[in-house]
């Protein structure tokens, strides 16, 4: 595992957690509430997933199952 893209994966799982919020807010000044969830609900399903790949990475890495270059 490389070092960088670990870290340029956290990026991407802080920026679709925020952009989640985003969407749901700015959703539910235009749409009712439960239209503005539906369209926020996959970003946030997709930063879920990538911080369970994530944890994953680190504790075989703490370990040292993992290779960190």
């Amino acid at each position: 595992m490389r070092r960088n893209a670990f870290i340029s994966r956290s990026l991407l799982l802080f920026t679709l957690v925020a952009a989640s919020f985003v969407v749901l807010g700015f959703g539910r000044l235009v749409l009712s509430y439960r239209v503005a969830r539906l369209l926020a609900a996959p970003l946030l399903f997709a930063a879920a997933g990538l911080a369970v790949v994530l944890v994953a990475q680190a504790v075989l890495a703490t370990v040292g199952l993992l290779d960190v270059d």
